[in-house]
């Protein structure tokens, strides 16, 4: 998958055995889907790269608005199958040092740690563009606006893109450094999806500055553009390979240590991953297929689910894969993992009908399976919340950022 050439057959292999392309479909991966992809000299974040002009062997698909997605039921915690987990007084949140199942909610005020204060020191943030042209992993592809899939007549747990095709991108890299870093140190660092991420940044300042967490670096990538099957943000976030990771290991991690003066550790137990919906998955994508390079994992709405194109054979069911086949039937892994869903979490958000598109359903899965294998785990069912919700984001993120650094050295790379 590493040339044009490949991303053109794949999607003519999906032309023969689809069909027609079902117009107006709409991505399954929520919010976290505004991507930080920009054309050459955009300003405005979320702005994507436009699609080339159709050719002959992709004709053009006139561009309908997508129907609005069904609101999601919301879930009681307590349902049948669902694990046992403590419910907590609304408005707390478990200590950092707290594994296990919890509910919160319904209630969320936002963090103090969220708040900018004016005697903590603060980072400087540097900000880096990527081009497609200049990536050797990743040259880039798009689906066509307007345009979806069609599930497979034979397994409904497939589904053809036909519209898929090349197309360039330009994504940004927000690279945040903490005043306390000693340049020439090795340092801590979590890669952030969908990128810029200005909460993460605040939360460091003050976490570091109350010596909660280490003095780390914060990369937070921009996705290459599109959402779900068929984009490149679906390719990077939804594979179930550690190409993505590879991507970031190669070409993201040089640029920013060359750019931004900065020295990033190669110990697996100081490198951490994050992201929301299908960022999320990718987190655990990077750390799962390669634990030798990540141990702390952070997802909000962790896309768990079947949303992987193209589809591989040997992980057919995409993420969903975790909670009924990896993790059950691996040897545990060095994995710290820290987990959120809401109450109004996705389900079934597009055509496919697989019962493998309930993002409520999945991270409860995923729970009961972290657990059975004994991994370190926290795991937060929301109520009144909804996907990737930025209310839970702000009140959570750093108790979640404080748990998820839980027995690294503080004092690493200050001053």
């Amino acid at each position: 998958m590493n040339t044009r050439a490949t991303y053109v057959g794949m999607a003519m292999a999906w032309v023969a055995m689809a069909g027609a392309t079902m117009p107006a479909g709409v991505g399954a991966s929520g919010g976290q889907a505004a991507a930080a992809a920009q054309t050459p000299g955009a300003q405005t974040q979320g702005a994507q790269a436009p699609a080339p002009p159709p050719t002959a062997s992709t004709p053009a698909t006139p561009a309908t608005p997508p129907p609005a997605r069904p609101t999601p039921p919301t879930r009681d915690p307590h349902t049948p199958g669902y694990v046992s987990a403590k419910e907590l007084p609304d408005g707390t949140l478990p200590p950092p040092d707290a594994d296990g199942n919890f509910i919160i909610g319904p209630t969320h005020a936002p963090a103090p740690e969220m708040t900018v204060r004016a005697d903590v020191p603060q980072g400087t943030v540097h900000q880096l563009t990527m081009s497609s042209a200049d990536s050797k992993i990743y040259p880039g592809i798009a689906r066509e606006p307007g345009t979806f899939g069609v599930p497979d007549p034979a397994d409904p747990a497939k589904l053809g893109v036909t519209t898929s095709h090349p197309a360039p991108y330009t994504r940004r890299v927000a690279v945040y450094v903490p005043k306390q870093y000693v340049p020439g140190t090795p340092a801590p660092f979590i890669v952030g999806a969908d990128g810029p991420d200005q909460l993460l940044f605040t939360a460091l300042d003050n976490l570091i500055a109350e010596r909660r967490v280490p003095v780390m670096i914060a990369i937070s990538i921009g996705n290459g553009s599109g959402d779900a099957q068929g984009s490149q943000r679906g390719l990077e976030y939804d594979t179930m390979s550690g190409r993505y990771a590879e991507f970031v290991e190669t070409e993201v991690l040089p640029l920013v240590e060359k750019q931004c003066n900065v020295t990033l550790t190669k110990d697996p137990e100081g490198r951490a991953t994050m992201g929301g919906s299908s960022g999320g998955s990718a987190a655990l994508i990077m750390a799962w297929y390669h634990p030798e390079w990540y141990h702390r994992v952070l997802t909000y709405s962790g896309t768990y689910v079947n949303q992987q194109w193209p589809p591989s054979a040997e992980t057919p069911h995409g993420a969903w894969e975790f909670h009924e086949r990896l993790i059950p039937n691996s040897p545990k892994k060095p994995i710290r993992l820290w987990m959120e869903v809401g109450d109004r979490d996705l389900l079934n958000p597009n055509v496919m009908r697989d019962d493998m598109h309930d993002w409520v359903l999945a991270n409860e899965r995923m729970a009961a399976v972290l657990q059975a294998k004994g991994y370190r785990y926290q795991f937060l069912f929301v109520k009144n919340a909804g996907h990737t919700d930025r209310t839970v984001k702000q009140q959570t993120l750093p108790a979640a950022l404080e748990w998820l650094w839980r027995g690294y050295p503080i004092d690493r790379a200050t001053r």
